[in-house]
């Protein structure tokens, strides 16, 4: 394992690597990790150094301390929301999908604890989350003036169903994890305390799958997502000669023939 931060005079988010895996954490517990400015910077150089680096096949997110984020730390966002806080160029991985660079590669999110508004925008942008027994939710910003604006009206409605969504989003009432399960926040709910080894067994996982197979099928489905069924289903075969004509996809048939474990490395 390498560590490092991101930024080495100011570590609210560290960045580790194991073997395929690129391990990104929250580093604020003071604050409950809670997002201002140079946290959603960080964030964000992490993701992007994470989807360019080659060697990288999927990410694991977690917090540091007892709680995931307790959403936006608005008295420091306060003055800077009309001055690039959350405005991401093409080079840039958005952490909530909303703007820059649309991420290639898969991510894991291990939650524990407090989990507010911002953070359940970034489960919702995330493809595997799992979430301690003992996580809080709230979808809270109808209770601080505003409104959710990393991807909670688009993909909260779409994972729970509008009459199932609109309860949490319009009030800003808190929810436990059992009831972010059945809302299909969540992938799993596991005891308190082994969430981030059930992410990482999760992680390595996906490390096993071949890179391009698995970049190619995040896309496909980011494709659905965005522009709908019709649109996806037009475009899926445009992932396929790429795919058919890779050593990985080889690789494949003749792990199958020798029935033994495939090696990709991701060409």
């Amino acid at each position: 394992m390498t560590t490092e931060s991101t930024n080495s005079t100011d570590k609210r988010i560290t960045y580790d690597t194991q073997d395929y895996i690129c391990l990104i954490g929250f580093n604020r517990a003071d604050k409950r990790n809670a997002f201002d400015s140079h946290m959603i910077a960080q964030l964000s150089e992490a993701l992007t150094r994470y989807d360019n680096d080659d060697n990288l096949r999927c990410a694991l997110i977690f917090a540091h301390g007892e709680h995931f984020t307790a959403g936006l730390d608005l008295m420091e966002l306060q003055d800077k929301w009309d001055k690039g806080a959350f405005e991401f160029d093409n080079s840039q991985i958005d952490p909530w999908g909303i703007s820059g660079k649309l991420r290639t590669k898969p991510i894991v999110v291990a939650v524990q604890g407090t989990c507010f508004t911002a953070g359940i925008e970034l489960m919702l942008n995330s493809d595997v989350v799992i979430a301690s027994d003992n996580c809080n939710f709230a979808q809270m910003e109808v209770q601080r003036g505003i409104m959710p604006f990393g991807g909670a009206t688009v993909r909260f409605v779409q994972a729970a169903g509008w009459q199932k969504a609109m309860p949490y989003l319009l009030t800003g009432k808190p929810f436990d994890a059992q009831t972010a399960n059945k809302l299909n926040l969540v992938s799993e709910v596991v005891t308190n305390g082994t969430e981030y080894e059930r992410a990482l067994t999760l992680a390595k996982e996906i490390c096993q799958s071949a890179p391009l197979g698995v970049q190619a099928l995040l896309s496909s489905a980011q494709d659905a997502s965005r522009n709908g069924a019709k649109a996806a289903l037009a475009n899926i075969h445009g992932y396929l000669p790429h795919l058919f004509h890779s050593e990985d996809a080889k690789e494949g048939v003749v792990a199958m023939i020798e029935r033994r474990e495939a090696e990709f490395k991701g060409c």
